[in-house]
């Protein structure tokens, strides 16, 4: 059998064959990762903040998220483990002099390197790009590469010089495992962080418990007292504001006993409403 033209269909234009695994670009999910922000998908630019799992997004993103909640917007799994300003951590980067950003020639006629970093290790070197481990410390969130920070062991920051520990490293988009390793850190530190506070509550109650029984014992006598003030406050008879000599007419005028204040049965209405002086 042939078709208008004569031709012959093959058998691979015939019969459907087992779907070929579509790959992921290496490179494009790279620069999902390192050039965009995990909630809204737009460009990282600063101020750049991370989580305790070392996910990249904007600061503007992550405060309209934590504003209004309730909005559609994608990726929200990303950002489940966020319930305040104190879950994320501005980041001290430094910029790459190479990177030119909306600068660059877009004209084609020159070689364009997909892989160049916004970003730079401040002690080595190597461009922010996913090629290379990059960590920061959750002190004082300054950014540098794991080469670094084993190259030059310290106990302090190689920017700033504010002191940390290992426990204070956090790697910026590890891989699953390290990602699951950074989820049950952030879990116990949540965990110590809610015990303290428990702590805290019933250090307080036992202080306020006792101070409260002598103020019970020693105000028993000064309930009295304040009650034979009131009775004799409230067995005091009223004086009417128009009675008053020393307030001035205008003063009097303000209130509804004024004789100004009073209508007329024409002027009053015949109507019932929630305000008695409507005409």
């Amino acid at each position: 059998m042939g078709c208008d033209g004569g031709t012959i269909p093959k058998r691979h234009e015939l019969v459907k064959g087992p779907k070929k695994v579509e790959k992921v670009d290496k490179n494009a999910e790279l620069a999902a990762k390192w050039k965009y922000c995990a909630l809204s998908q737009e460009k990282l630019k600063h101020p750049i903040v991370s989580c305790d799992l070392g996910r990249l997004y904007n600061k503007d993103a992550i405060i309209e998220y934590l504003l209004d909640k309730s909005a559609d917007r994608p990726n929200t799994e990303a950002v489940a483990h966020i319930h305040g300003i104190k879950d994320i951590k501005e980041l001290n980067l430094t910029d790459n002099p190479e990177w030119e950003g909306e600068r660059r020639n877009a004209k084609g006629d020159r070689y364009e390197d997909i892989h160049c970093g916004m970003f730079i290790c401040p002690v080595v070197g190597l461009e922010m790009n996913g090629k290379h481990r990059f960590c920061y410390l959750q002190t004082c969130g300054c950014v540098f590469s794991d080469r670094a920070l084993k190259e030059v062991k310290t106990e302090i920051c190689h920017k700033c010089g504010d002191p940390f520990k290992d426990e204070d490293v956090v790697v910026l988009n590890g891989t699953k495992e390290e990602v699951e390793k950074l989820k049950e850190k952030m879990e116990e530190k949540r965990a110590k962080a809610k015990t303290k506070k428990s702590k805290k509550k019933k250090a307080a109650e036992t202080v306020s418990t006792p101070s409260e029984s002598k103020g019970v014992a020693g105000s028993s006598g000064s309930s009295s007292s304040s009650n034979g003030t009131k009775s004799s406050t409230s067995s005091a008879p009223k004086r009417s504001i128009q009675a008053m000599e020393e307030k001035s007419e205008a003063f009097k005028s303000l209130f509804t006993t004024h004789s100004s204040a009073k209508r007329t049965k024409e002027q009053t209405s015949n109507w019932v409403t929630h305000t008695p002086y409507h005409f």
